[in-house]
């Protein structure tokens, strides 16, 4: 469950932001989140189902001066979700499927707003030893 990730190159990649309702916690959200990324893990992971991995992430607060053109804006509490899948027509038949769109629901009961955008890779690497 918390093991170290390995994308294969060409996968796609889907970003979504998930913006919780005022006085929502990561805590709350929690099971349902889980629910929801353990239903994808073991109904959609694998060759026909297209869902190469994921991760989860919180959102801290942070927002670098550094890497933000335009000055830093505020950033209401969300989550991001990030998976890869081998197509987008993967990603949308089983987001389309029951079994996900019932543990989805969940999850957008707690949330004002999500958006979840496709991507494709063009590069990837790591430092050389």
């Amino acid at each position: 469950m918390f093991e170290a990730l390995s994308v294969p190159f060409g996968a796609k990649m889907l970003f979504n932001t998930i913006k919780l309702k005022p006085g929502v916690t990561m805590d709350d959200v929690e099971l349902a989140v889980g629910e929801m990324c353990n239903v994808v893990k073991d109904t959609y992971g694998d060759e026909k189902g297209g869902f190469c991995g994921g991760q989860v992430w919180k959102f801290s607060g942070f927002a670098s001066d550094e890497g933000s053109l335009g000055g830093v804006k505020a950033a209401d509490a969300h989550v991001a979700i990030v998976t890869y899948w081998r197509s987008f027509e993967q990603h949308e038949r089983s987001h389309a499927d029951k079994t996900f769109k019932d543990k989805f629901s969940a999850l957008a009961q707690m949330c004002t707003d999500s958006q979840e955008l496709g991507y494709e890779m063009l590069w990837q690497g790591a430092p050389e030893s």
